[in-house]
């Protein structure tokens, strides 16, 4: 049963009067009442920038330990929510005042909404006393934020705003998870009313567990599948991470014997060096595998809306979303499920019997792995380059071998981070973060406020496009205020090249450089200036020594790497975004 708020601000007791005077009834401001939920909801942080509409939650937050971390723009507000979820495995909260505050955050919700990561972002409201009379900030945030989240709602009333709070993370929970939205009067945030007529939702009681195993036959008929086939293959996308479900995967894998890949957040699931770690030969195990499994990753652009996958092949998907199975393309088994949960219990199905078909396979995974080979020995000169300006392949080579088990590497940027994603390989689960399939540039700088202020125990290295980097950079500022050393790389260009290849593919290189072009701008001053570390890189050999030092000095750090802006990613000369 949940306790009013009067129990919850004593404990379950409320200690009786010692004045002989009639007390009045204890009150409660809306602003300590949204605290309240957010402290129930197990959150510890919050990322806002202040505005006159939001401040009495900030006073909520200092009487129940909430930790305020102030940026300069909305929009890293709500991508730092979107990381600190995605690293911590709970919900991400992200404060902000209405009207341009609230707009200047909806890139970062957008952003957490196609990647699947669940927040809530709080938005500031004219008072309920002015509405329709021109207050100062108003705009109808609500509708705005309807088809980009989970939930989105006014709250009504003073008494409603912890109620309505446990509503919106119990939404960011249906399905596969995602943003929620609340907006608040501020003459709503800012009344009192008696503790007893305000609802508090009681910390673990409000909301059940979303974790579904799937329908037990479609798990048996898996197991089945992959028991008998002869070249299986498996994608480990970003809900193995979500559901925490690496150790699952990892088990069947390894017990059946079936070559993994892995995108997104799934990256790291396995080490690389592992046998059954493959990243060169998707494409190859794609257009020859018999039994094909994609985990927690929509048939969308990433994956050639699933034309990538062999016409011939039995394709199984699971996902958590119902929505998401057979979309684009026809699948021959889909489940609906926790990725944690579908996997153990089909590595459970098919174990105890006499034959798995594990040793069968080992010929399978040896053809794999010299696919692997061959397409890393045609890399390797690109990798090892010294030319100058230096190529991006060794740039991003260099930042594979610096990486240790405790580094989580964030890419933000475009043709640059595509680059890294060929190469660039995490150590441990959860240590790979990237914007997701909405593209969004700009992540960077919010991602590493998250990861730093969740796990300060780990290394943060950050790879930016110069392009992206300069979307939200000034934030740079808050990890020296807050004292959060990252190792920053910026691969620089001067030009948005994943676009730039494309226009001079199709209007000729005459007109290539048409709103493309970005100045030489020297990010290592720029993070100097901040009270960083900053250092430019031209020649090859000089980019480890740097790295080394940017991680010694124990600061936030930018790498200012010259790269030659006429090398592009494979991706982007294939144009497979736009596929």
């Amino acid at each position: 049963m949940a306790r009013t708020a009067t129990e919850a601000a004593s404990g379950g007791t409320v200690a009786p009067s010692t004045d002989d005077t009639p007390a009045g009834p204890d009150l409660i401001s809306g602003g300590h009442l949204v605290a309240k939920a957010l402290k129930a909801e197990g959150i510890d942080t919050i990322f806002t920038l202040c505005g006159g509409h939001i401040i009495d939650i900030y006073d909520g937050c200092v009487d129940e330990g909430i930790k305020v971390i102030d940026v300069r723009h909305e929009q890293v507000a709500a991508h730092a929510a979107d990381g600190y979820a995605r690293i911590t495995g709970t919900p991400g909260c992200a404060v902000v005042t209405a009207g341009p505050g609230t707009t200047d955050a909806v890139t970062g919700v957008a952003n957490a909404f196609r990647a699947e990561s669940p927040m809530l972002l709080i938005g500031g409201q004219g008072s309920l006393s002015q509405h329709k009379m021109g207050s100062l900030q108003d705009l109808p945030h609500v509708d705005m934020m309807t088809p980009i989240t989970k939930f989105a709602a006014t709250v009504p009333a003073t008494a409603r705003i912890a109620d309505l709070v446990s509503m919106a993370f119990r939404e960011c929970y249906h399905g596969a998870p995602g943003p929620s939205f609340l907006e608040i009067p501020r003459d709503v945030l800012d009344a009192k009313v008696p503790v007893d007529e305000a609802r508090v939702p009681e910390e673990g009681r409000y909301r059940a567990s979303t974790r579904s195993g799937g329908d037990p036959a479609d798990v048996e008929r898996l197991a089945d599948l992959l028991v008998g086939a002869k070249k299986p293959a498996i994608l480990l996308g970003s809900q193995v991470w979500t559901t925490r479900g690496t150790a699952a995967a990892v088990d069947l894998v390894r017990q059946l014997n079936i070559p993994a890949y892995m995108n997104g957040a799934g990256r790291g699931s396995l080490p690389p060096g592992d046998p059954h770690h493959f990243q060169l030969s998707r494409r190859y195990a794609f257009d020859n595998a018999d039994v094909i499994v994609i985990v927690g990753t929509p048939f969308d652009f990433r994956m050639g809306y699933g034309r990538r996958l062999s016409s011939k092949a039995t394709v199984v998907q699971v996902d958590l979303d119902y929505r998401t199975v057979g979309k684009n393309r026809d699948v021959d088994l889909g489940i609906v499920g926790d990725a944690g949960l579908v996997l153990s219990a089909v590595a459970a199905a098919a174990s105890g019997r006499v034959d798995n078909g594990a040793v069968g396979r080992k010929a399978w995974l040896e053809e794999l792995h010299g696919v692997e080979e061959q397409a890393r020995q045609r890399r390797l000169p690109q990798l090892l380059s010294d030319a100058s300006p230096i190529h991006p392949y060794r740039l991003v080579h260099e930042i594979n071998e610096f990486l240790t088990e405790d580094s989580i590497y964030i890419g933000d940027g475009g043709d640059i981070v595509t680059f890294s994603g060929q190469v660039v390989q995490p150590k441990s689960p959860g240590h790979w973060m990237d914007p997701g399939p909405l593209g969004t540039l700009g992540v960077g700088v919010p991602f590493v406020l998250a990861a730093k202020l969740a796990r300060p125990d780990k290394e943060v290295v950050a790879l930016f496009g110069d392009g992206a980097f300069s979307l939200t950079g000034w934030d740079f500022e808050t990890l020296v205020r807050y004292d959060l050393p990252f190792v920053g790389i910026v691969g620089n260009n001067s030009s948005m090249n994943q676009i730039r290849y494309g226009q001079a593919r199709k209007y000729g290189v005459e007109r290539e450089r048409v709103g493309n072009t970005l100045g030489d701008v020297k990010y290592d001053q720029f993070a100097t200036m901040l009270g960083g570390y900053g250092e430019e890189v031209r020649d090859p050999e000089d980019i480890a020594p740097a790295l080394r030092r940017a991680r010694e000095s124990g600061l936030p750090s930018l790498i200012n790497v010259w790269v030659d802006p006429d090398a592009y990613a494979p991706g982007t000369m294939n144009q497979t975004m736009y596929k």
